[in-house]
């Protein structure tokens, strides 16, 4: 057995391969082994203490890490996209991919996602439910208008998706027959796509009220453009707001620019997209109302300050001036749009980090 075993786990939803790499000796073992935590634990403990485990994130979680750490064994996960990739490496296998994480584990080289737990993991399907019922709802009403603008038929009225509007698409006649029967399903689709937002919306707002990220959400709601959707979203993918500093949390969301320099040249790019793509969507998207004109609080948020502490009461005020301030200026320059407001993405989540890390950290100091 080894004196020091790194292991890496190539894990599929029915088989894993596994290859144990002692450095020392330069002894490696592979094995193998169905896609069950208890059998892959098995084969772990072959090897004598210290033993490290890593797997690349994906598809499967993070069952496996939460059974080999609640059995007492060390185990990380790799984010995938950090993994080192030779150029003109054109083999891939199970195998080889187990060695590459066995390695990067041993020379101290994996960049390692943090494991939620199961509740905050729920928490955050909850979130991306809520994501993808509107996104299937925008493209089922993309539908009925491409339907509609194909046959150069037009609703008079600027505002649509309204009660009054849902009436006059059902007045809509087709002579064809097949063409009434795709009409009348993309309408009840887009009616039954809405009806079900609805109801994910209520969950939404009801276990925002009741997780233990309550606080924050509130916090983060007192910024404009953050609703209880939106907060919650927040809240529940970054999870823990402590593990990051006000300027580091655009890096890891990928709100920062990309960057290709050597020797005196330097060249900036497009942001990077690293990191959580669903928390980026969200501030790209609240950033936008912060152009809007601001004088002073709004009903929102104004009942939105009686739920938070004075400090968060004044950081929220101070941000928000502060964001719709240089909206004004990037419009006085005439600063494309787009790339205005994602450096206004980026300062937003600067302010939502100082909104909610202090909350964080205070829970702690009091839990011990």
């Amino acid at each position: 057995m080894f004196e020091h075993t790194f292991i890496g786990l190539d894990v599929h939803a029915v088989n894993v391969v596994g290859l144990a790499l002692n450095p020392a000796t330069g002894e490696i073992s592979t094995h193998s082994m169905a896609s069950d935590p208890a059998v892959v634990l098995e084969w772990v403990r072959r090897f004598e203490p210290p033993v490290k485990v890593v797997y690349e994130s994906g598809p499967t979680g993070f069952v496996l890490a939460r059974y080999l750490q609640a059995a007492g064994v060390n185990c990380v996960v790799a984010a995938s996209s950090k993994l080192l990739r030779a150029p003109g490496d054109r083999v891939k296998t199970d195998r080889r991919d187990a060695r590459v994480l066995a390695e990067m584990l041993a020379v101290g080289s994996v960049t390692e996602v943090r494991i939620p737990d199961p509740e905050e993991e729920a928490l955050r399907d909850l979130s991306r439910l809520r994501s993808g019922t509107a996104k299937d709802l925008a493209h089922a009403r993309q539908h009925v208008n491409a339907i509609l603008l194909r046959h150069g038929i037009r609703y008079p009225k600027e505002t649509r998706w309204t009660q009054e509007h849902g009436l006059w698409l059902h007045r809509q006649r087709f002579a064809e027959p097949a063409l009434q029967f795709t009409y009348e399903a993309d309408v009840e689709q887009a009616e039954l796509l809405a009806g079900h937002l609805k109801r994910v919306d209520r969950q939404v707002i009801a276990t925002a009220a009741a997780c233990r990220y309550a606080p924050v959400i509130d916090a983060l709601m007192c910024l404009r453009g953050i609703q209880v959707t939106t907060g919650f979203g927040l809240a529940v993918e970054i999870g823990d707001w402590t593990r990051f500093t006000g300027s580091s949390i655009g890096s890891y969301l990928g709100l920062v620019p990309s960057e290709d320099s050597s020797g005196q040249s330097r060249h900036q790019g497009p942001i990077t997209k690293a990191g959580n793509t669903y928390a980026r969507k969200l501030l790209i998207e609240a950033a936008w109302q912060h152009r809007r004109p601001y004088a002073r609080p709004g009903e929102r948020l104004l009942r939105q300050f009686d739920l938070v502490a004075p400090a968060t009461r004044i950081r929220a005020l101070e941000g928000n001036r502060r964001l719709h301030h240089k909206w004004e200026v990037f419009d006085e320059r005439h600063k494309m749009s787009v790339k205005a407001n994602t450096a206004i993405a980026r300062e937003l989540a600067g302010w939502c980090w100082s909104l909610a890390a202090p909350l964080q950290q205070g829970e702690r100091m009091n839990a011990a």
